[in-house]
């Protein structure tokens, strides 16, 4: 049941900047223009549009702490739920691998998460949004993934390749390569032949590719790469409709992401830690340059709030500005128009933040509670 009721006192972030001490109402799982229920007094607290993640692996840590712990895959995307709400996001694209690497990346888990989201989503207050990571090279899988795809009903498909190439080349076996296999629950020797005989089919990657994105496409399904290093990468996947680049690892492409219309996704731990952990292009100077729509969660579900306002404090944009890169500029990203911004007629996505301390106090999603704690939980049950 959605909540019908009008916040005051607040500083509510509209689309316009930051109204101080302003009021906002929802009803019907939507913000409205007049005022509704009963008032809940916000002073003290910042009222901001609820965080949209547009790629977040964390939820792992509920679906598989332990290897075989989750019996229940469902619990899992539940307990996940609880950690998203807790940190403000109330759309979250869960990632999950499709990976030759087997185990909790490897086709079998990933239907089965999937089969979990599905399950449980609707009963959700965060709107959960799976995203298949493919591994280019497991070209045996591609006539099927299209009808795989619509089944597990996932709406965005991105696309990796983490096959250590120059190692293959050079008839090297990768680092850490015994370790892999195990975990995947493979021979050693296997697992080098297979990674060797993917690395030797890597000429019909392209014109594979070209089918499976076009059948994709045709489906509506949302299309994005991963790490893209060069300037003719993004050339490469824009022609084939693949619109979003996630973490591009450099300037160059970046810039040609930019160049070309694409939508660009990166780090907000990138942002938090002052650089990447791989050494790659730093967040910072990318969003100083204007080449970010979209800071996602990646690793770490704190991250988005952390970064924006991180943003803010430095002075290197506005509370405004920083906020769109975790609220309006990933709706747009994932073309939701319902949501994003505070405004009238917008889905009542959100959060809470306590002004001193900035942590998160309430998340509502959709007009509904996901998260609430300490004082402000009395303002709204009026006690």
């Amino acid at each position: 049941m959605s909540l019908e009721l009008t916040m005051q006192g607040g500083d509510v972030l509209r689309p316009q900047g930051l109204q101080r001490g302003g009021e906002i109402a929802i009803a019907g799982g939507v913000v409205v223009e007049q005022a509704a229920g009963r008032a809940v007094d916000l002073s003290g607290y910042l009222v901001l549009p609820g965080i949209i993640d547009t790629h977040g692996d964390g939820f792992e840590r509920h679906l598989a702490p332990r290897r075989g712990a989750m019996k229940q895959m469902a619990e899992g995307v539940v307990a996940a739920e609880a950690e998203l709400a807790a940190n403000g996001i109330t759309t979250a694209v869960l990632a999950q691998f499709y990976s030759w690497e087997g185990g909790l990346r490897g086709p079998e888990f990933a239907a089965q998460v999937f089969e979990g989201i599905k399950a449980v989503r609707g009963e959700m207050a965060t709107d959960l949004m799976p995203q298949l990571r493919l591994e280019i090279h497991m070209l045996d899988d591609y006539a099927a993934l299209p009808a795989r795809i619509a089944d597990w009903q996932v709406p965005y498909v991105v696309f990796n390749d983490h096959l250590p190439h120059e190692r293959l080349a050079a008839g090297k076996k990768p680092p850490r390569l015994t370790g892999q296999a195990l975990k995947a629950g493979r021979n050693p020797e296997v697992h080098w032949q297979m990674l060797k005989d993917m690395h030797a089919r890597r000429a019909e990657i392209p014109a594979a590719m070209d089918t499976l994105c076009a059948a994709l496409s045709e489906m509506g399904v949302r299309l994005g790469s991963h790490d893209d290093h060069h300037a003719e990468d993004r050339s490469l996947w824009r022609a084939r409709d693949v619109r979003i680049s996630e973490f591009p690892e450099t300037m160059e492409a970046a810039e040609a992401a930019r160049a070309g219309g694409d939508h660009i996704i990166l780090g907000s731990p990138n942002v938090v830690r002052g650089g990447s952990h791989k050494g790659n292009a730093s967040a910072v100077e990318l969003i100083a340059m204007g080449l970010c729509d979209a800071l996602a969660s990646d690793y770490h579900y704190p991250s988005p709030r952390r970064a924006a306002l991180m943003l803010q404090r430095t002075g290197l944009m506005d509370l405004n500005a920083a906020w769109r890169l975790v609220s309006e500029g990933p709706a747009r990203l994932l073309g939701l128009d319902d949501r994003g911004t505070l405004e009238a007629g917008k889905r009542a996505d959100i959060v809470v933040l306590d002004k001193q301390t900035q942590r998160v106090a309430a998340t509502i999603a959709g007009g509904r509670v996901s998260y609430m704690s300490g004082e402000v939980a009395g303002r709204f049950m009026g006690c």
